[in-house]
């Protein structure tokens, strides 16, 4: 009687127990052996935590519970629990144990699990792998209603990497099932992350209208993390049509705890759009406190990620080479890679080292136009004429490209080659495309010799 509310709609409606009331109650059922459901119990606090905020103090109180339940920390269902309850806390610990699952047998439901946790602690990557390996087993087996939360962490972790493509079918699918199977919030998230997409793509008349759509969902039940994408929906369309004062105003919201946008978790992955609006907008100082809040070090690749990037734009000119170039040394993905490369040779060129500035711009540039992300592209395109380029650098490939390009060549598939480089498949073929004209080639037989031929013309 006490659970069951909060079993349903993940315990964000009305007559729901409250987060701290449930730990304790699946800590005494777990006490009296019955440990499954103790851990059902125990997910309606987790999700909860997630869809709304209980406060720190309820936080560390549910965290204590977890660690007295014996159950094994690496358990796929208390890695998930742990990502959704301290998801700062125990998030480096999520990230080893994500890291150290191996195989993970052919149940879709602990792939799901490990696809939110690694949503949770931003290894979106890895977040990628599980739930596509979750949404095989869960359409073998009927189960739509986790399928559409596995194709909404898809979705969104894949946005957050650059690759839209993907990420607009995984969405829309999302959106279509959770309508099917009544999960407004899973319904809410997917239309925010669409309207994502459509800010990334240009798209910006659509981005407001998926946003609305989103954003009167989360409202209606306080849903946090549906409310954080929509202002980061709004801070990239924003940023994409140059209101840089709105974009810095939107993701803002994200941040501060009074805010119903505020999302523990998912804050800590937007550190690139806060930064990118404050500096354009004259506030880097309000930016910059945010930013040191996150300390030094962290295994979370999107946030260490996001620091790299966020301290070299903030910082004084005599630090931000050494910043820009340890960001680039550092392994990221391709769409952070790109948004990197642009800011860095935008910094050249304002340091009036145009001839250091232009391969970095150049690289932005067709990795933005490969990704469908046209504006991000046009303005690198801007910055490389600012910076005296008057070519348009056809026949000239970029490092990535370059990459994609030799591996065709050994004979990898689209699908090997988007696995070893964590793209799509489509966005693999979208690059060759780009690369067989600069080559002169029309099929893949082809290129290793016009490889061979590119190779001596360059050096």
């Amino acid at each position: 009687m006490t659970w069951l509310p909060s079993a349903f709609d993940d315990g964000v409606g009305e007559g729901a127990a409250g987060p701290g009331e449930l730990a304790v109650l699946a800590e005494a059922v777990v006490g009296d052996g019955d440990v499954e459901l103790g851990m059902r119990i125990f997910w309606s606090v987790a999700m909860r935590c997630f869809w709304v905020e209980p406060g720190a103090a309820v936080r560390e109180r549910i965290a204590a519970v977890a660690r007295r339940l014996p159950i094994d920390p690496q358990d796929p269902r208390m890695l998930a629990m742990s990502a959704y309850v301290s998801p700062v806390e125990q998030g480096d610990a999520v990230v080893a144990g994500l890291r150290a699952v191996r195989g993970g047998g052919d149940d879709p439901a602990t792939f799901r699990l490990l696809g939110s946790a690694a949503l949770q602690v931003g290894a979106f990557e890895e977040s990628v792998r599980f739930s596509l390996a979750a949404q095989r087993g869960l359409r073998a087996q009927g189960q739509f209603g986790l399928l559409a939360r596995a194709l909404a962490v898809e979705a969104w972790s894949r946005t957050r990497l650059g690759d839209i493509t993907a990420a607009e079918p995984a969405a829309c699918e999302a959106a279509r099932l959770a309508e099917e199977t009544r999960q407004p919030y899973m319904r809410g998230l997917a239309a925010a992350v669409r309207a994502e997409i459509a800010a990334l793509r240009g798209d910006y008349e659509q981005s407001a209208e998926l946003a609305a759509e989103a954003e009167r969902i989360g409202l209606a039940a306080g849903a946090r993390p549906v409310l954080a994408t929509v202002q980061l929906a709004r801070s990239l369309a924003a940023l994409g049509e140059g209101r840089y004062a709105d974009a810095f105003a939107a993701v803002r919201r994200v941040h501060d705890p009074a805010d119903p946008a505020y999302q523990l978790a998912l804050r800590r992955y937007v550190l690139p759009e806060l930064v990118e609006a404050a500096t354009r907008s004259g506030n880097s100082d309000d930016a910059g406190k945010i930013v040191e809040e996150f300390g030094t070090a962290t295994s979370s690749p999107a946030l260490a990620t996001g620091l790299r990037y966020a301290r070299a734009l903030l910082a004084r000119d005599e630090e931000a080479e050494a910043l820009f170039t340890a960001a680039l040394d550092a392994g990221s993905s391709p769409w952070d890679r790109a948004r990197t490369q642009l800011a860095f040779g935008a910094w050249l060129r304002r340091q009036r080292r145009a001839a250091q500035a232009r391969p970095h711009l150049k690289a932005a540039a067709e990795a933005f136009e490969a990704f469908g992300t046209k504006d991000w592209a046009e303005r690198a395109r801007e910055e490389l004429r600012a910076s005296g380029e008057s070519r348009n650098g056809n026949g000239e490939l970029t490092e990535h490209e370059l990459t994609i390009a030799r591996m065709a060549a050994d004979g990898l598939t689209n699908k090997e080659i988007g696995e070893r480089l964590h793209l799509s498949h489509r966005t693999v073929s979208t690059h060759l495309h780009r690369i067989f004209p600069k080559l002169g080639v029309t099929a893949r037989a082809e290129l290793k010799t016009a490889l061979m031929t590119y190779s001596e013309t360059v050096t």
